[in-house]
Parts: C-alpha cells; sequence; structure tokens
C-alpha cells in the first residue's frame, strides 16, 4: 500500500510537469508570434510607404498599427538598428546609472535565450528585436517546482500521518497487553503468597520455603512492571550501579553456566532519574537477547560511565553481529531472528528508555561473528 501510494504520488508528479513544459512551450511559440507581429507593425507604423499598406485606408491602418504596437505591456523588447545601436525599447525599467550598459547585457541575456527577429524597413534599412519571457510567462516555468514541492510536502505530511497512527495503534495494544497482563498475574500472584504464608506455618523445609517465596516476590515485581505500561510513573533519583548489580544478580543465577557476565563502573555513584522497576526489566531484556545472540556460551560486558551532562551504558555481548542494515530494524515489535520467540524484547526496551526514562538506545557497534554493543543514554 506505502509503495502503491508512492507510485501514484511521482506519477500525479511527472504528468503535472509534463503538461507543464508542454503549456509552457506553447506560450513561448505564442509570444514568439506576438513579437513578430509587433515586430511588423511597428515597422508598417514607421513606414506609411510600404506597399503592404493602401494609401487611401491609412489613417485607419496607421491607428490600427499603433494600437498593435501599444498592445505589448507584458514582453520586454529592444529594439536595436544592424549597428548594435539601441534604437527602442519596451516593458524595461532602466537604472538610472548606466543605461546602456545594462542595455546591452540585456540584449546578450535575451539573445541566449530566444533567436533575435530579424524585420526589413528597407533596402537600407534592418531592424533587430530582442524579447525575453513575460512575466506570465517565467511564473509558470516556476510552476512545475512549485508542483513537486506541493507534492512532496504532501507525501511527507501523508507519511508521518501514517505513522502517526500506526505507533498510536502499537501504543493501544502495548498497553491493552500489558494492563490485562497484570490484571490477570494479580489474582493467582495472591493466591501464591497466601499459600506460602500458610506453608511457613507448616513444619517444612524454609528453605524451599524462601525460594518459593522469592519467586513469588519475582512474580509481583513482573506484574508491577506491566502495570506501569501505559501510565507515567515518576522517575526517582537513584546509584544506576546498584540497578545494574540487582539485574546481573538475578539473571546471573537464570542464564547457562558457560555465560560469563562481567561489569565495568566507577568507584563513585551514577546518579539518574529513572524508575527503577522499569530500568531493571531493560537491562533484564539486554542480557537476555545478548545470551540469545551468543546460542548460550560467551562473554557478556556491562559498562556505564558520565559523560558530560549524560550516562551512558553499553551492554556488550561476544555473538553473532547484526548486519548495519538491521540496526534500526532489532527495535520493530515482531523483529526476531530466533525460531521461537515474539520479538518484543528490544521493542520493549526502546520503548521503556525512550517514553518513560528520556533517553536513547541504540546499536552502538556490531561486527558479523564478533558481537554487538548496545548503547543507553540517560539525562
Amino acid at each position: 500500500m506505502r509503495y502503491l501510494f508512492i507510485t501514484a504520488a511521482i506519477i500525479i508528479a511527472i504528468a503535472s510537469v509534463w503538461i507543464t513544459n508542454t503549456l509552457v512551450d506553447e506560450l513561448k511559440e505564442e509570444e514568439r508570434k506576438r513579437i513578430e507581429i509587433w515586430a511588423e507593425s511597428v515597422v508598417l507604423n514607421s513606414n506609411p510607404d510600404s506597399e503592404a499598406v493602401d494609401p487611401g485606408a491609412f489613417n485607419d491602418f496607421n491607428a490600427l498599427m499603433t494600437k498593435i504596437a501599444e498592445g505589448n505591456t507584458t514582453i520586454p523588447v529592444i529594439v536595436t538598428y544592424d549597428s548594435g545601436e539601441v534604437l527602442d525599447y519596451k516593458n524595461i525599467q532602466l537604472p538610472e546609472q548606466n543605461p546602456e550598459q545594462y542595455l546591452e547585457n540585456r540584449i546578450r541575456q535575451f539573445a541566449k535565450k530566444h533567436d533575435r527577429i530579424e524585420t526589413q524597413v528597407d533596402e537600407n534599412l534592418v531592424l533587430y528585436f530582442y524579447y525575453d519571457d513575460s512575466t506570465v510567462l517565467k511564473q509558470l516555468q516556476w510552476f512545475p517546482f512549485v508542483q513537486l514541492a506541493v507534492v512532496f510536502i504532501f507525501i511527507i505530511i501523508s507519511f508521518l500521518a501514517l505513522n502517526s497512527t500506526r505507533k498510536a495503534e502499537q501504543n493501544k495494544v502495548w498497553v491493552g497487553l500489558s494492563k490485562e497482563t497484570a490484571h490477570q498475574l494479580g489474582t493467582p500472584i495472591s493466591s501464591l503468597m497466601a499459600w506460602v504464608e500458610y506453608l511457613k506455618t507448616k513444619d517444612l523445609d524454609t528453605q524451599w520455603l524462601n525460594e518459593m517465596d522469592k519467586d513469588v516476590q519475582r512474580l509481583k515485581i513482573i506484574a508491577d512492571r506491566f502495570s506501569k505500561i501505559g501510565s507515567n510513573p515518576e522517575p526517582e533519583p537513584m546509584d544506576l550501579k546498584k540497578s545494574i548489580r540487582s539485574a546481573v544478580e538475578y539473571m546471573g543465577r537464570r542464564i547457562s553456566s558457560k555465560v560469563s557476565i562481567s561489569v565495568q563502573m566507577p568507584k563513585e555513584p551514577i546518579m539518574v532519574l529513572m524508575n527503577e522497576s522499569l530500568f531493571g526489566w531493560t537491562l533484564e531484556n539486554l542480557i537476555k537477547n545478548a545470551v540469545d545472540a551468543m546460542d548460550g556460551q560467551g562473554e557478556i560486558t556491562i559498562r556505564a560511565f558520565s559523560k558530560g551532562n549524560k550516562v551512558i551504558m553499553d551492554v556488550s555481548d561476544t555473538g553473532k553481529g547484526i548486519p548495519k542494515s538491521k540496526f534500526k530494524t532489532v527495535f520493530q515489535p515482531g523483529y526476531t531472528t530466533k525460531k521461537r520467540g515474539w520479538g518484543l524484547g528490544l521493542s520493549l526496551v526502546k520503548r521503556i528508555i525512550e517514553s518513560y526514562q528520556k533517553g536513547k538506545i541504540y546499536v552502538y557497534k556490531s561486527e558479523l561473528g564478533k558481537g554487538t554493543t548496545f548503547r543507553i543514554e540517560l539525562n
């Protein structure tokens, strides 16, 4: 549909330009004929003895020729002798300084655009008529470019409108799915929490109960994250280092032992304004994505540092890498290289960073067969 729309717009633009250029060519021809008639009228008006004029009707003919000669009010014309001396000019505004030089320059300009019209007054006198396009014709010559600009602006506005509509629909899907997920998780989580508390009153192994309690609390955090999608959670000042350590500690126990995670951070705290729950979700998704890219074995490096008024966090892996043509595509909903997967992880990450953390995330660098680095910039 998008390409059909673009094709139709291009066809309309080309057709408009072709029609306009055709009209311009026809008007040019008409203007040349008008100048030829005007030139003849000037000659005949100045030569009453011409054989083309009936001496008995000279007065009426002279009046007609005068009317024709005065009828040109839009086409600039310069009349010269065969020696090059200017005889007359019409529809040209002369400057106060160097008017002769100005007329000479105009003659050269006119000669480049149109062939001069040569008129024989008598056997000893030849006049040359140099002319330019009329104001209307000049405006019409610019009209195709105006048309193209209008079509171009129309295409841009249409694409912006389509993208805005598509994003609005995606937002509705995101929010609806997230709210419903949080709602559906709420009841079983509450029930599980009650069961854990009940089992704690029994004579059971507390180690297993503690692990169950951790998982239930984890489910509670996940439900809370989904409930925040679509809302506008207030960011709070916090140390980014603590959030990174928490996410690494949680994921470290749940990924393959063949994957190592190293963290490089300065000794001093890295304070940022953010929602800790949503940011932790972002980091966990990036780590999962890195593990998948490395097929369960390799090294993940997380590096955080301050740069000016921004905080930078790089998440690097030693996985398959991403082609440069896919640097932006990987963040689109549904994009995935796995046989099983929804392709929503990186899309969710981008949404959280840009919409809720007011930051940026992008593929900083990637090399096929060597790995990828995702960069997050926070204020």
